[in-house]
């Protein structure tokens, strides 16, 4: 033991470690084929901290960006072709009717959705738009009491207090009185929902599952490629999506946070198909039950002429599995088409330079911009990661709010009074690369302006932050945003 010890001193130690990183390294440049600014950033984090480089890249990495882990059936993917195909031929040869002003002239974006992220617009829907979370909690579990035939939910969190076991309780009773019961949760941000907590909704019939659930609980989960989905369906006529976990802090009961503020929607009509079709796709993954998703997502009975609104909405989602960033996409067209102004509202913003580059260039062009971002940090690196975009947002004009009336975690974007987006993605690189997310993207002017009429009033809780002000923070402040835009790409 003792001539092993004097073998393996420190320095044959780090040189063990260093090549270990060299591996790594070669594998991320040749095999994972990230893109060149991650690539960078993890090498940097590798040499730079070598013994815990090892460590937060198993964590923190892994690619499975050609893993395509919601694979349709040829039956299912021919369903879903001749669909879009058809909506879309009927859109190019002039015939279909665009029910507002606002879809018409956003055609160009409807054609990208359809095209690139595979949503379907339906026009038959009616919106109501939740951003106390008291009020989204209060109308979800009264929508679950009523529930006749189905139940689905969604949720990155689903926490161990009063609001998740309430729910969870809630859902077994449901299953009891024969009601089809599912909850899918993620294995990360719902990691203290434990089995014996589940006990009663499976008794009672109910079905739940972890998504990318770890073999040993609390070991080998990983950071990324999370799945931050907020989606619920009840007897496939009330929807739900948006920003909302479950938990007391989301109805602003954590003296940390105080007030909770963030959007959701509440959708009743055809848009229940396409978030049936997202929650099933993630369900059969997780829970890997089989089914025909067209099956599960059009049941008998369905009636697509039953007249419920007149709000056009496509669902679109995006996550690691495709390199594609639908989200993200309709986000930049969004932007690059605006003429007169947009309202960006987002707990993190640590945009790539394609997005960056388009807002800036909104700005500079004369669009009025203004972004909303917290006042407190909910993960240090991401808040300083924040930050680090600003001085050069508002030296291009774009006007910066901090909201101070507790925590802002809304994620919303709306364009000239005529389009919007509410759902689970974040202006930052983790929700258009790293998770699993879904938004809704909605073309009506009535809905855009109540959008803008609400971040008007969040304005009056805000600090306005000028450049001048910016320039003022110390180098404590300063290093730490450095370094946390240096890691960006990791985070």
């Amino acid at each position: 033991m003792s001539q092993f010890l004097e073998f393996f001193t420190f320095s044959r130690f780090m040189t063990v470690v260093y090549f270990l990183n060299f591996i790594i390294s070669m594998a991320i440049i040749f095999l994972e084929r990230k893109n060149p600014a991650a690539t960078l950033a993890w090498i940097l984090v590798l040499f730079v901290v070598p013994v815990a480089g090892i460590f937060l890249y198993l964590v923190f990495s892994q690619n499975i960006s050609r893993r395509h882990i919601f694979k349709l059936s040829p039956l299912e993917e021919e369903t879903v072709d001749r669909t879009l195909a058809s909506q879309i031929s009927y859109m190019e040869s002039g015939l279909y009717q665009f029910p507002n002003d606002s879809s018409k002239k956003w055609e160009h974006m409807v054609k990208l959705n359809q095209t690139y992220g595979q949503a379907y617009l339906t026009e038959n829907n009616e919106i109501e738009l939740l951003t106390d979370g008291k009020l989204k909690y209060h109308r979800l579990m009264q929508d679950i009491r009523r529930a006749k035939k189905t139940i689905n939910i969604e949720y990155f969190i689903v926490k161990n207090d009063i609001t998740g076991l309430k729910l969870i309780d809630l859902l077994a009773k449901k299953a009891a009185e024969g009601v089809e019961v599912r909850l899918l949760m993620d294995a990360m941000g719902s990691r203290m929902i434990s089995e014996r907590r589940m006990k009663e909704l499976k008794k009672s019939g109910g079905q739940y599952a972890f998504f990318f659930k770890p073999l040993i609980k609390f070991l080998f989960i990983r950071f990324n490629y999370r799945n931050h989905r907020k989606i619920v369906t009840i007897d496939d006529e009330i929807g739900y999506i948006g920003g909302f976990n479950i938990g007391k802090e989301y109805l602003g009961m954590n003296d940390r946070f105080g007030y909770w503020r963030d959007t959701h929607i509440r959708i009743k009509g055809d848009s229940l198909v396409a978030l049936n079709q997202r929650f099933y796709l993630d369900w059969r993954y997780a829970s890997k039950e089989e089914f025909n998703i067209t099956d599960m997502c059009i049941p008998d009975g369905y009636e697509p002429g039953k007249k419920i609104g007149d709000t056009p909405v496509q669902i679109v989602s995006c996550g690691p599995d495709s390199r594609k960033q639908e989200i993200k996409q309709g986000l930049l067209r969004m932007v690059a088409y605006a003429k007169k102004n947009i309202y960006i509202q987002t707990p993190y913003f640590v945009p790539d330079s394609s997005l960056f580059d388009s807002i800036y260039m909104a700005a500079m062009s004369g669009v009025d911009v203004s972004i909303m971002i917290p006042c407190m940090p909910d993960h240090a690196f991401v808040y300083f990661a924040t930050l680090s975009y600003v001085e050069e947002l508002l030296e291009a004009g774009v006007k910066v709010y901090i909201y101070e009336n507790g925590f802002l975690h809304a994620k919303t974007m709306v364009v000239d009074g005529e389009v919007a987006t509410v759902g689970s993605a974040n202006f930052d690189r983790r929700s258009f690369i790293l998770n699993f997310e879904a938004n809704a993207f909605i073309y009506k002017k009535e809905f855009a302006e109540e959008m803008e009429s609400k971040f008007k009033e969040d304005v009056k809780f805000c600090r306005e932050l000028t450049l001048e002000d910016y320039q003022k923070r110390g180098i404590v402040q300063s290093t730490k945003e450095s370094i946390s835009r240096l890691l960006s790409d990791v985070l």
